[in-house]
Formats: C-alpha cells, sequence, structure tokens
C-alpha cells in the first residue's frame, strides 16, 4: 500500500478565554477560487476525514486542485483540539455546544482571508451543524454542502434527551468503526472499503486517543452529546430551522446509505428556504463515502457544485 504523501498545510490554535482551544489547519491554493471550512461528523475529527489520503490523495487535495483554499478544524474532543472533562456530568458536545466552536472557526478563517465569506461542507452529524449555523449567520456563508446529513425524522412525539445525568463520553471500538463501513451494503456487493485501508486509518484512530489502548478492547473516548442529538432528530425534534438556509445548497448522499436515506434527503430539500437546492446520489456508496472506493464520484459532485457556485 503505497504511504501517505503529506499534504502541505499550515496549523494553528484557535484560543479563547471562556471555550475549549481549537486545532485548525489549512491549505491554501494560489489565486483561490474561495474557501472552504470541512466540518467534520460525530465519530472522527479532520485529519482521518477531509485531511486522510488514500492511495495519496485526500478530499483535501481534490479540492485544493480544483482551486479553493480548504480549511479544517476538529470540535473539543476530537483530534488536536481541546479535550472535555472526563467528569463532566452530562453529555458533551451537542449543537448548541458546538454550535460558538464553529463561529470561532469561522472567525479566523475570514481574519486570515480578507473577511471574505466562505462555503461549509459538512458530514452527517456535521452537516446538521453546518445546516444550523447557515441559518443562524445567512450573511456568512457563500454555500452549504450536506453531506449525507442527519436530518429530522417523522415521529409521533419528540423526544427530550437531557444532557445531565449521561455519561459525558463513550468508548468507539475499532470493531464499531468497522461495521459503519460494512452495514450498508447489500448482500453480494463488494466491499466499499479496502480492509488494507481499513487496517491503517484504524490504527490512525486510535491514535487519536493515548488512552485508546488501556481500554479492552481499545476504544477512544468519544463525545457523547451528538448521539443525544441524532436520537432527538431521529425522534421527530428540530434542532434549527431549515428553511432560514438561504445559501445554495448541495445534498449529497450515498445509493445505500441508510444514515440519510432518500426520504431524509427529500424532507430536508424541501425544507430549505429560498436556496438554490442540488441533490445528488452517489451509486454504490454509504455513509462514509469520502473514504470508499467511490469517493472520487463524491469530491467531483462537489467541486462542480462549488466551482458552479463561484467558490
Amino acid at each position: 500500500m503505497p504511504e501517505q504523501t503529506p499534504v502541505p498545510r499550515e496549523r494553528f490554535f484557535v484560543t479563547c478565554a471562556d471555550g475549549p482551544t481549537l486545532a485548525m489547519q489549512v491549505r491554501r491554493a494560489a489565486g483561490s477560487r474561495g474557501d472552504v471550512l470541512y466540518v467534520h461528523g460525530s465519530t472522527f475529527g479532520a485529519d482521518l476525514s477531509v485531511l486522510y489520503a488514500l492511495d495519496g490523495r485526500s478530499w483535501a487535495d481534490a479540492l485544493h486542485d480544483a482551486g479553493f483554499t480548504v480549511w479544517a478544524f476538529d470540535f473539543a474532543g476530537y483530534g488536536k483540539s481541546e479535550r472535555y472533562p472526563a467528569d463532566s456530568g452530562r453529555a458533551v458536545g451537542r449543537l448548541a455546544e458546538v454550535l460558538p466552536q464553529l463561529r470561532r472557526a469561522v472567525a479566523a478563517v475570514r481574519q486570515r482571508n480578507g473577511n471574505r465569506r466562505l462555503s461549509l461542507l459538512g458530514h452527517s452529524w456535521g452537516a446538521t451543524v453546518a445546516a444550523a449555523y447557515a441559518s443562524e449567520y445567512r450573511d456568512e456563508v457563500d454555500a452549504l454542502v450536506l453531506f449525507a446529513p442527519v436530518t429530522v425524522r417523522p415521529s409521533a412525539a419528540a423526544a427530550h434527551s437531557p444532557d445531565a445525568g449521561q455519561p459525558s463520553h463513550y468508548p468507539l471500538t475499532l470493531w464499531a468503526q468497522y461495521r459503519r463501513f460494512v452495514e450498508d451494503v447489500p448482500r453480494g456487493q463488494p466491499q466499499v472499503f479496502d480492509e488494507a485501508h481499513f487496517e491503517s486509518w484504524g490504527e490512525a484512530f486510535l491514535k487519536t486517543d493515548s488512552d485508546a489502548r488501556l481500554r479492552t478492547p481499545p476504544a477512544v473516548g468519544t463525545p457523547a452529546g451528538p448521539q443525544l442529538d441524532v436520537r432527538a432528530m431521529w425522534s421527530g425534534q428540530a434542532l434549527y430551522d431549515p428553511a432560514r438556509v438561504v445559501a445554495p445548497t448541495l445534498l449529497v448522499r450515498g445509493e445505500w446509505d441508510s444514515v440519510c436515506d432518500a426520504g431524509d434527503a427529500r424532507r430536508l430539500l424541501d425544507a430549505l428556504g429560498d436556496a438554490v437546492r442540488v441533490a445528488a446520489t452517489i451509486p454504490g456508496a454509504t455513509h462514509l463515502m469520502h473514504l470508499e472506493a467511490g469517493r472520487g464520484l463524491l469530491y467531483n459532485e462537489v467541486n462542480k457544485f462549488l466551482l458552479e457556485r463561484g467558490g
């Protein structure tokens, strides 16, 4: 398997007096067509997603090659960002808690790019956070890409998921991550994530938590709040108002994705405000298609959308 080629990028930290320190990275493009900020999902950060190179190439490389300056950050509790206390006595990292973190990341980008607006590219629960941001700070978002977003599902009664009394974190094993790559692939179809790739990716995943190998089986301590957000949305509770989203929006999902299925995508697109709405379905792909065999199709769809919107 080819070794990963280091992506030339700047790393820095965003600090503030009343919030966690956030790790950020940027890969600048000469004569940039625009700025794209990646918002990661609930189980792994930027280094294992948009910046992770498979066969020597990452999603950030594809965006950069299309002329975009690519920014990425880790929410508190992920990657190289500050960790929440393990004994918080509540589920940490829910949408209301992380939205100010995304606000700080956007501000850090705009402080460094001449105060230009930017595009948000979010995955899964991170796409939900990105959409919530776009609904609240409408004058800051040039375009919005929702990659396999978690959406509200119809329910007889909305569930209330209190933070207090919940575990702050939960242990996420490699086996649990592996299942996410295979469980939506129909029987008789080839697997979408190369085993050798998963072995290397899994090793990098465990290294994100210095205590991971002290657990049996080895597991990464993961903020529990996002899972409560997902549970709430799948019980009918809206965490933001999609009708307030006015930025041009691409919703892209994998054909086999059960986390964001065709009905989920249709309902969210119908609920968006006066935005230009584009839908794309990648064949033979699941919820983690940015790391799967068909990832090039995803990259192309996103680049096409962003280029047509002017960055």
